[in-house]
């Protein structure tokens, strides 16, 4: 059992970091899950807003993650992403926002 060898040379400490990390990891993964079940609904590529919840949780987590293991390639790599999707949420937003008043001007008329 390489695993139980593996995770019964680590302290506790260690051990809790790993499940930490593989928690982000599962939280970025579910993004694309989300979006691929979306896609499949609607029939069409979907990207919902959970796409981006779950790209913020999953890269704020290995991000912490990466600066715990002082990991400078993977810091780089999540890091910058955490501002990327926080944008794509805010633009998302503005457009909704925009939707909504042009919907309403066109009841008005």
């Amino acid at each position: 059992m390489w695993w139980h060898s593996l995770m019964g040379s680590l302290s506790g400490g260690s051990v809790a970091w790993i499940v930490f990390g593989f928690i982000g990891q599962i939280m970025f993964t579910m993004r694309f899950i989300t979006q691929w079940l979306a896609s499949e609904k609607a029939k069409r590529t979907v990207v919902p807003l959970s796409f981006w919840v779950y790209s913020i949780l999953g890269s704020v987590v290995l991000s912490i993650y990466a600066i715990y293991r002082k990991d400078p390639v993977f810091i780089l790599g999540q890091l910058p992403s955490v501002f990327i999707y926080l944008r794509n949420i805010a633009l998302e937003r503005k457009n909704n926002i925009a939707q909504t008043a042009g919907e309403f001007k066109s009841m008005d008329s």
